[in-house]
């Protein structure tokens, strides 16, 4: 099933027209140089549903830096979630795509294991993860279920906390800033200093650097 729904601020609709519990999940991560992929997944209990700070809950990369961290906090704390990743080791052997559905099958595994019970997954863009378990992808998710819109900040907050601690043991790269785009900072720290482990070499500019 693909839903396209689309309103002008993320809900709960479509989780209640969903045929029991359902789950959001959404990754951080696929295009930058370097770093991990990132995943989560979020169930969100009926009794958690009312809480005041969801009104503020939407895609993370419409929240600022500092919201989507106070965010983080309340969402871990009042629901059941999932947080994973693919390595750069597997990014580079599967490609990214795939990894990032591995990311989240690991995700979803983890809610799996501290809820109990099958939950329908509602996943952001418009490919399923390998899950067993019925799957809706949703076109821009992260602006239309709350559920998959937790999981975007989530995923977005850990991904950016793990660049930043990779940034002090790799200062050049400015991967605080960027979490490992490829923004000029970069990559002329790329040409002056190579690269490092945590790049992705089957990404094309990293690839032309180490031919080149």
């Amino acid at each position: 099933m693909k839903s396209s729904v689309n309103p002008l601020r993320p809900d709960f609709a479509l989780e209640d027209r969903v045929n029991g519990p359902a789950c959001g999940l959404d990754e951080a991560g696929r295009g930058p140089l370097a770093g991990p992929v990132v995943a989560a997944c979020v169930y969100v209990p009926p009794a958690a549903r009312d809480a005041p700070f969801w009104a503020h809950v939407t895609d993370s990369k419409k929240l600022s830096a500092k919201k989507r961290e106070d965010l983080y906090g309340l969402i871990r704390a009042t629901t059941v979630h999932g947080i994973d990743q693919a390595s750069v080791e597997e990014i580079d052997s599967m490609n990214i795509l795939r990894a990032s559905l591995l990311a989240m099958k690991r995700a979803y595994d983890e809610v799996i294991a501290k809820h109990g019970g099958p939950l329908t997954a509602l996943v952001d863009g418009n490919q399923k993860p390998p899950l067993s378990c019925p799957v809706i992808t949703v076109v821009r998710g992260d602006s239309t279920s709350l559920s998959i819109a937790a999981a975007s900040i989530l995923a977005k907050v850990t991904r950016d906390r793990i660049m930043a601690d990779l940034c002090g043991k790799f200062p050049f790269y400015g991967w605080s800033r960027n979490a490992g785009y490829g923004t000029a900072q970069h990559m002329e720290a790329i040409a002056a200093h190579g690269i490092t482990p945590h790049h992705r070499r089957s990404f094309a500019p990293v690839t032309k650097a180490i031919s080149g």
